[in-house]
């Protein structure tokens, strides 16, 4: 979550750092107020987005008398499509000098970067390499004095700012730290008139799975930055956003939701927005869902494309009918249902009888329908389909001479953290169904106990000393999970799954660090899980889709996972193991080291890489092939191609970042090392069997 200046100044001084005292504005405040500080004044627009400078959204205000005429037109300026909802007004500052200084998570770097510029404000932009130091923070140590010291003397400020300059730079540290923080940053930090050192101007982005976790940092939220719709949204669970086009869409799980917009927009069917469910589909989320839907004025059909894994689609189609309450929905709706209770969701919706519902059996066949109940406008959106290389000639899949085989199997024996809960039980049970070896349980306070006819312990500890386990699945609450996974890693557990989504990204930089000392290893977090076809399941993944065959499937996202697996089983291609790598940035097992597990695997064929937007694990697997000479045709998918730069599209991996080489560099990438890259869903099995033939 962004915050604006003002909210973000509020934040950096409750940890002590110094700022212009100041106030905030909406519009009708402007004829009766007073400022508890003299003119001249500084008036800033309050807006999410940069160049606000540039756009003329900061002005100098020199008198009460200037006030009104210089502060209103503020409120009337559109800064890179937002409007300005609010302005801060703060006492004016004497400059001698401006630098840069931010604390930030460093996504591609795995770690938490102090950044420092001797030049800052606008001159930041066009600073020279060798006037930036960047510093990384050990996430579990924290910063360390003579880092402080680096970035005083790169400044090369005077020995005299030395004690105002620590406090500064340690409170700024400690507030990123303590609230988990995804950027706190100072620009500029100037030097005044008088000799002290002042945060002109802030910027905080806060991490939305903490904001959940320390209610706290709620009293941040700035709803007059966000549209209805989004206000809606955000309210109960569901991620959103406004795109455009005329075809309302509502999914279940970014990966698949991407690619269903992919596939709307390039069929000449425009995507309106973006919706993703999640695990969230109850009554009040979906009567919220409709409500966005159906009152958007651009939206002429919804489609609802539902694979379901943790979630299940009699639970949406229950939740869906108690929201409309025995009445047609406002507009024609396309419902696709797929995965855990299917059957049941189909049976409750056909029970409804509407002719505007209409039940499709896959994408295709959303896509054809969807077509017969729109008039597109003449103006259509212009998405130009990222022209994919022609896959390489074939090369015959290279057996290893001495095979290793997937260290997970059927007699691999599994323990359950969480299995008490409602979603551990649930899933813990489907394990059990599909033959996995639960072999005992873990819920603190309820030790002595059984659940599922196993033993339930209250720490992996005891359970350790009484059973040897193979692998380890993870449901328990965010604000637990890393702790987690850290207590399976130092009792020495091989292979941890956590299923948890929402683990806030500080947290998974310390368990990643700790991780680096241990022999386990970890799939997830926010993963569906792990499956050797026929043999273990491990996770929330939808078992009967699978069958036991040659080509390894591992993907970014749960429900993208299950959209291809359903095409390669009914096609005939069966899978040797599939797992999620998890949709958060910080995650354990990449790309890299699952290709590894399989690459003398024995009955792995070909790989099967589903990617997504943003991020580096395609890029970084694509160098392994290219330097390791993998013998294994690799395959890869990516879904997000029409996605817009900036936007969070579901989990928080999941964003195409502002400056980024985008999607085309990433597709050329992986073409160049000799990855074939599939165009669409329904290309994948067709390619994946010319490689294995």
């Amino acid at each position: 979550m962004k915050l604006n200046e003002h909210q973000s100044k509020l934040l950096l001084s409750e940890a002590g750092i110094p700022v212009p005292p100041g106030v905030l504005l909406d519009r009708s405040q402007l004829e009766q107020v007073s400022f508890p500080f003299p003119f001249p004044v500084v008036a800033k627009a309050q807006v999410l987005a940069g160049g606000r400078g540039k756009a003329g959204g900061i002005t100098i205000v020199p008198s009460h008398q200037n006030f009104f005429s210089r502060v209103a037109p503020l409120f009337d300026l559109t800064i890179d499509k937002e409007s300005v909802p609010l302005v801060r007004v703060e006492q004016a500052a004497s400059i001698v000098r401006e630098m840069y200084l931010s604390c930030t998570v460093y996504r591609a770097g795995r770690s938490i970067l102090l950044t420092a510029g001797k030049h800052g404000g606008v001159d930041i932009e066009s600073s020279e390499p060798k006037d930036i130091l960047s510093l990384e923070i050990d996430p579990i140590c924290g910063l360390h004095d003579y880092q402080i010291r680096d970035i005083f003397f790169h400044y090369g400020l005077e020995k005299k700012h030395w004690p105002e300059f620590l406090r500064i730079v340690s409170a700024l540290h400690r507030q990123f730290k303590t609230k988990g923080l995804l950027l706190a940053e100072i620009n500029p930090l100037v030097l005044t008139g008088d000799e002290q050192l002042l945060a002109l101007d802030g910027k905080v982005e806060l991490d939305d799975n903490m904001v959940d976790i320390d209610h706290d940092q709620a009293r941040f939220e700035q709803p007059e930055h966000r549209t209805r719709q989004e206000n809606t949204a955000k309210q109960f669970g569901l991620s959103f956003h406004t795109l455009g086009g005329f075809v309302g869409l509502m999914v279940n799980g970014a990966g698949l939701a991407m690619a269903t917009m992919d596939c709307l927009n390039y069929s000449e069917l425009p995507a309106a927005n973006f919706l993703d469910l999640g695990g969230k589909a109850d009554q009040k989320a979906m009567r919220a869902a409709f409500d966005i839907l159906f009152t958007d004025p651009g939206v002429q059909v919804v489609f609802i494309n539902i694979f379901a894994g943790i979630l299940s689609c009699e639970r949406v189609a229950e939740s869906m009918l108690a929201a409309l309450d025995g009445t047609p929905p406002a507009k024609p709706m396309v419902i696709r249902f797929a995965g855990n209770g299917d059957r049941q969701g189909r049976a409750l919706v056909r029970s409804m009888g509407c002719a505007d519902i209409h039940l499709v059996r896959d994408l295709p066949e959303g896509i054809a329908t969807l077509r017969t109940l729109v008039t597109p406008p003449a103006d259509l959106p212009d998405f130009l389909r990222i022209e994919i290389p022609e896959h390489k000639p074939a090369r015959a899949p290279k057996k290893s001479a001495n095979p290793t085989p997937f260290p997970l199997s059927g007699t691999s024996r599994v323990l359950v953290q969480g299995i008490t809960g409602r979603e551990g039980g649930l899933h813990a049970r489907l394990m059990q169904e599909y033959g996995t070896s639960i072999t005992a349980g873990v819920t603190p306070f309820k030790g002595g106990t059984t659940c599922l006819d196993v033993p339930v312990y209250n720490t992996v500890l005891e359970a350790c000393r009484d059973h040897r386990f193979e692998a380890t699945v993870i449901f328990v609450p965010p604000a637990l999970a890393a702790d987690a996974i850290i207590e399976a890693a130092d009792a020495g557990i091989p292979w941890i799954v956590c299923i948890t989504e929402g683990i806030p990204q500080h947290r998974m930089l310390c368990v990643l660090e700790r991780l680096q000392r241990s022999p386990s290893r970890l799939i997830g977090p926010n993963t569906p899980g792990l499956i050797v076809p026929g043999q273990t399941k491990l996770g929330i993944m939808p078992g009967h889709i699978f069958t036991p065959g040659d080509v390894a499937v591992f993907s970014r996202s749960g429900t993208l996972t299950y959209e291809s697996v359903i095409r390669l089983s009914e096609a005939g291609i069966g899978q040797s193991v599939c797992a999620g790598i998890g949709g958060d940035p910080f995650v354990g097992q990449g790309f890299v080291n699952l290709c590894q597990r399989v690459r003398h695997d024995g009955r792995t064929r070909a790989v099967l890489v589903l990617g997504e937007i943003g991020g580096t694990a395609e890029e970084e697997l694509a160098q392994y092939i290219r330097e390791s000479g993998f013998e294994l045709p690799v395959l890869g998918f990516v879904a997000g191609q029409t996605a817009p730069a900036g936007k969070r599209l579901g989990h928080a991996g999941a964003i195409l970042e502002n400056g980024t080489s985008g999607i085309r560099d990433k597709l050329t990438t992986m073409h160049e090392a000799g990855i074939t890259l599939c165009p669409d869903l329904d290309s994948i099995p067709k390619l994946v069997s010319d490689r294995i033939s």
